[in-house]
């Protein structure tokens, strides 16, 4: 059913890495913004007395950037267990800056054995087509950019990478089992971030649909115009281009998860998220597997059939499960990336 279904798609074959990442960003994301120039981060500790129990202490970070001589600043937050040890960690793309959130139990993470470092996104740049403010107005004062400039899906995911740079100075983190997450929009932002950056151990999608996780050539629900139409700033302007013309698209999305190869990555989708659309996200899975392959590792496992609710398929190095329910990042979420992350790195 699979391979018969991806035939009828017709997507172009991935080339090497460093020639599709190319791609992408210049047709599609936008460049990343560049490392930047000074980097250094402020730390308030313990900014919650006895968090957690006293399980673990949330400090907040600020880091201070210099880009194009410019100065720039973000707050994120890191929960880590207060007990010795060296603990995996989630780099965690967030909409809003609450620790904890509905969308990050953190307390359960703790609980499971694991660190989170986590932002929100809209205290890098706001998501909309203003791009005079945080780090949209440092690259573009006068608030325009060029055609293959960084979106802003592109600027949260050069955020996150910051966000690592601080995690590779705690010795209490295992940088080997470093997992960059996010969900919908941010989703697709953790994808880029661990395509750009082979920090990234583990990278995890959840429910991100179009121009993320899920093919854009045959796809249901959400397409490339109705993304373009409402949020044309997440991209670069050429991606525009491709609007109602995904089948002359020189790229899919398997590109995409296929660029993190051979690091393992894991998606997940909600039954009733018909517009991110779980089938195009499995297809996706599956499609990538060839970039995996090439790198001497075995790319996505699973029946001849798509997956029911309540699925998983964690044999490969590429993962995918689909849960009950519509676009959310859910407890049921967390508990098939932690299992996850377990088997691949445990």
């Amino acid at each position: 059913m699979h391979t018969s279904e991806l035939n009828k798609r017709g997507l172009p074959e991935m080339p090497a890495r460093a020639q599709a990442i190319e791609l992408l960003l210049r047709e599609e994301y936008g460049y990343l913004p560049p490392v930047p120039e000074a980097l250094s981060f402020e730390v308030e500790e313990n900014i919650v007395r006895n968090f957690c129990a006293g399980k673990a202490m949330l400090n907040k970070i600020t880091a201070h950037c210099k880009l194009k001589g410019r100065e720039f600043a973000f707050p994120f937050y890191a929960t880590i267990p207060t007990k010795e040890g060296r603990y995996p960690f989630f780099i965690m793309i967030n909409f809003r800056a609450d620790v904890p959130d509905r969308y990050m139990p953190t307390e359960e993470l703790i609980d499971n054995g694991f660190a989170v470092l986590s932002f929100c996104y809209q205290d890098v740049t706001s998501d909309d087509g203003d791009f005079t403010n945080g780090l949209a107005g440092v690259l573009y004062p006068d608030g325009t950019r060029p055609v293959d400039g960084a979106g802003k899906l592109a600027m949260w995911a050069w955020a996150a990478q910051r966000v690592m740079d601080y995690a590779e100075r705690l010795p209490m983190l295992d940088l080997d089992r470093a997992v960059v997450c996010g969900h919908s929009r941010l989703g697709k932002t953790a994808l880029l971030a661990a395509a750009t950056d082979a920090r990234f151990s583990i990278a995890y999608s959840n429910d991100s649909g179009c121009s993320g996780a899920a093919l854009s050539r045959g796809k249901e629900g959400e397409r490339v115009r109705d993304i373009c139409n409402r949020f044309p700033y997440w991209f670069c302007e050429n991606y525009l281009a491709y609007i109602n013309r995904e089948d002359a698209m020189p790229f899919d999305q398997h590109w995409l998860i296929g660029s993190i190869a051979p690091r393992p990555v894991l998606v997940g989708s909600a039954s009733e998220d018909a517009w991110a659309d779980p089938c195009s996200e499995m297809l996706a899975c599956m499609a990538a597997s060839s970039a995996y392959e090439r790198e001497g590792v075995v790319g996505f496992l699973c029946q001849n059939r798509f997956a029911e609710v309540g699925e998983a398929y964690f044999e490969g190095t590429v993962g995918y499960h689909l849960r009950a329910g519509r676009h959310y990042f859910s407890r049921e979420d967390w508990h098939r990336l932690i299992e996850f992350v377990r088997l691949k790195k445990g």
